[in-house]
């Protein structure tokens, strides 16, 4: 049977004509389903149903430039900046305190100049909200019918609304963006907290593997010292040919845990780099002695003042502000509107005027009677939002009473912890003195003094260990009680145009 093509014209929105392709084959079935097809690709958009397949040589065109990162600022942009940069070849001695290279990581990071971005745009969202207070102007060109006659004419149209009275409608929407711009500050102060923390984290680890290493060292040339004994006692025939065996296990043992140490120091140093933009290898770092005290350790918190809560608690307020606005949205609006054309070529339709100037001035009312359930929808949308921010502020509540709690007991547990590893540190170095009188009159063996002098600094390594660990417990505990500000003296120092103001 032949298959044949004609085309059907269909009106389209009482003006224009559009000629659609319809197929036909032997069967009605698939003609209607055809025909059914190319009237709803006229009138329903179709999704991309290849969203979930990535090209990735797609995803990837673009080129990163890596130039500027090198070149990220050192040093405070404002005029009352605290801080100094610090190049390679800084201070004499190379000392900086844990202070001045917070100070220095702050004032440089990405991720608070990106909070401090997102801020700056959440406050221009507030100038959008407040501009419906003010007219609105609209104006355009426009032609005549162009199924007619009148297809040549030029309409020149221009019109100005005012608003006069909308039940809050406005206010409720600069109010939203207002709790929001709240959200965003205490975004830029948990940022603070987190660089502040990681270059605190980071020079204390410094500075422990420092310690660790030199520990490290000082095993490896006690070992090797007993390592030089008994090859000299073996040679000579007074101990056992094993010894210098033992010791040289012993000694590539130590030298295998150095080697780890200066490893985990020099990762920290790297990490350090990258937070502060220049090498740190050659630096010492000083940690304040009143940390505790800049900690307020043994205090309650003030959760008004963490900045997580802080967030927390404007998102109750969006949530709120945002339900309000809805239940508003029902609510007319009354305006005046002004309105004004000029016929540029042919008749004014507005008066019937040959290039005729017409103008009016009227109120407008309007309201939204209903949207298919929207408005019901957003209100319990918003509700649930508020009943999230509620509970996040209750997580957040818990989070820092689990870390007061958690850290006051480590930092407690580690100060009985020192005492003891002090006391067994004066006890391993008295055994060592023995086991060597003893080794020389042959009543102990080298594995007796290679086991001292592990135990010597095993016990100088658990007690660097737990003395930074009570450092590094206690900056923790500033980032979650939200005292990074009073303790690394943040307060009224611009970082990166942003100024806390206490």
């Amino acid at each position: 049977m032949k298959k044949w093509r004609y085309f059907i014209r269909i009106p389209f929105c009482l003006w224009c004509s559009l000629y659609v392709p319809i197929s036909y084959a032997d069967s009605s079935t698939t003609t209607g389903q055809s025909i059914k097809q190319n009237i709803e690709n006229l009138f329903t958009p179709h999704s991309n149903q290849d969203f979930n397949k990535v090209n990735f040589k797609d995803l990837s065109n673009f080129q990163v430039d890596t130039s500027k990162l090198d070149r990220l600022p050192v040093a405070g942009l404002g005029s009352n900046t605290r801080v100094q940069a610090y190049p390679d070849n800084s201070s004499s001695n190379g000392q900086i305190s844990l202070i001045d290279a917070i100070q220095l990581g702050i004032q440089r990071n990405p991720e608070i100049s990106q909070s401090i971005s997102t801020l700056a745009a959440q406050n221009s969202n507030i100038d959008i909200a407040k501009a419906q207070y003010y007219p609105q102007l609209t104006g355009g060109v426009n032609t005549g019918d162009l199924t007619t006659g009148e297809r040549g004419r030029q309409l020149l149209t221009l019109s100005a609304t005012q608003l006069l009275y909308d039940f809050g409608k406005v206010k409720s929407s600069v109010d939203t963006q207002k709790a929001k711009l709240i959200v965003e500050q205490a975004n830029v102060l948990i940022s603070i907290d987190d660089i502040a923390y990681q270059v605190a984290s980071a020079v204390i680890n410094i500075e422990r593997y420092k310690r660790i290493s030199q520990i490290g060292e000082q095993q490896v040339i006690g070992i090797q010292k007993i390592l030089d004994i008994a090859n000299m006692r073996a040679n000579a025939g007074i101990s056992s040919q094993a010894d210098p065996v033992q010791a040289e296990s012993y000694l590539q043992s130590a030298q295998s845990s150095l080697i780890a140490e200066q490893s985990l120091l020099k990762q920290y140093q790297q990490r350090l780099r990258t937070l502060l933009g220049f090498d740190v290898s050659n630096k010492n770092w000083t940690i304040p002695d009143d940390l505790v005290k800049s900690s307020d350790l043994f205090q309650d918190p003030e959760f008004n003042t963490i900045p997580k809560m802080i967030a927390a608690q404007a998102e109750i307020e969006v949530a709120k502000s945002q339900k309000k606005q809805t239940q508003l949205s029902i609510y007319p609006t009354l305006s005046v509107k002004g309105s004004l054309s000029q016929a540029l070529n042919g008749v004014n339709p507005n008066n019937d005027k040959d290039n005729g100037l017409y103008s009016a001035v009227m109120l407008e009312a309007s309201s939204n009677f209903y949207q298919g359930g929207a408005v019901s929808a957003q209100i319990r949308s918003a509700s649930y939002a508020e009943e999230a921010a509620r509970s996040k502020v209750n997580s957040v509540y818990l989070d820092v009473l689990d870390q007061l709690r958690t850290t006051r007991e480590s930092i407690e547990n580690k100060q009985r912890q020192i005492q003891i590893l002090s006391e067994r540190q004066a006890t391993t170095v008295r055994t060592r003195e023995l086991y060597q009188e003893q080794y020389k009159l042959g009543t102990r063996s080298v594995l007796d003094l290679l086991n001292a002098e592990m135990a010597i600094h095993a016990a100088n390594n658990e007690l660097e260990t737990a003395r930074y660990d009570i450092y590094n417990s206690l900056v923790q505990f500033i980032q979650t009680t939200g005292r990074t500000r009073q303790a690394y003296q943040l307060n009224h120092l611009s970082i990166q145009g942003f100024e806390v103001q206490p």
